[in-house]
């Protein structure tokens, strides 16, 4: 990997992974364009497979960061909850809905980690999934419940459902759980800072679990570290930028801008690779 296309990959990531627009598609059609346009071959190495989860770590640190006063509070909270046998209280239940929405994100993850790990290769399958996100915004903007409604079990699993599904590149994550809690009635914030809590736990979980059972260590001592980490630093830094700016904007504006814009992505980009049959 170059350094170039690391730092390219890097500030795509940290613009992307909060925004409700995919991540993980913009880094496959941002890696796919940057190769057509350099004459490399459209393969995906593990190289890059490698750097994509030190990317992700990158930007959840980001978040780790941003809401370390809230994940202190829930810890605390629920320690004091569970001291005193408060079972009922939502100090208590708010981590047991984040463990139980990444238990439902996981299994559908194990079921369908072969197909998305295929899908990285096919950069148009990858625009459409985008499209498919910019429908799935819209419509939580179009058809929103009465707002304001608490969290619940059966939202944080169906949020973890969807949460599941954005394991396929071109769904965003953010731009599900987000989406799916709005369905179910909660304020756009509110829905973002439970999206945004609940990528903790998941991304952890992925960054450790899979180069244990993918990555050879000969293989990873090959790798260009150089490039990978000036795309770590590019994608800390930027994806701290805009996580603080992605909330203070869901306090005035809609998601519906976020939407339009996978559309126009999402078209020009399947169009592009239809064309030269990538």
């Amino acid at each position: 990997m170059q350094t170039l296309q690391a730092i390219i990959m890097g500030a795509v990531q940290g613009f992307t992974e909060f925004l409700p627009v995919s991540s993980s598609g913009h880094i496959v059609l941002s890696s796919a364009f940057y190769k057509m346009f350099t004459g490399a071959d459209i393969i995906v190495t593990n190289e890059e497979v490698f750097f994509d989860i030190l990317i992700h770590l990158s930007t959840l640190l980001a978040v780790i960061i941003y809401f370390i006063n809230d994940i202190k509070n829930i810890l605390c909270n629920f320690y004091s909850a569970a001291k005193n046998k408060e079972y009922k209280s939502e100090n208590f239940l708010f981590l047991i809905y984040i463990l139980s929405a990444t238990l439902v994100t996981g299994v559908f993850g194990l079921f369908t980690k072969e197909l998305a790990h295929n899908l990285v290769e096919n950069p148009f399958i990858v625009s459409i999934f985008i499209i498919i996100t910019g429908c799935v915004l819209l419509l939580s903007e179009k058809s929103k419940k009465a707002e304001n409604k608490k969290l619940t079990l059966k939202t944080a699993l169906i949020v973890g459902l969807f949460q599941g599904f954005a394991v396929m590149p071109g769904l965003s994550r953010s731009g599900m759980t987000i989406s799916s809690a709005m369905f179910r009635g909660m304020k756009r914030f509110d829905a973002a800072k439970f999206s945004f809590i609940l990528s903790i736990p998941v991304i952890i979980l992925a960054s450790l679990i899979y180069p244990i059972i993918t990555f050879d260590v000969k293989d990873i001592a090959s790798f260009n570290f150089v490039a990978l980490i000036s795309g770590m630093v590019t994608a800390f830094i930027t994806g701290y930028i805009c996580i603080k700016y992605f909330m203070d904007f869901l306090k005035k504006h809609t998601l519906k801008g976020f939407a339009y814009y996978c559309f126009i992505v999402g078209t020009i980009s399947a169009i592009i690779f239809y064309i030269n049959k990538i």
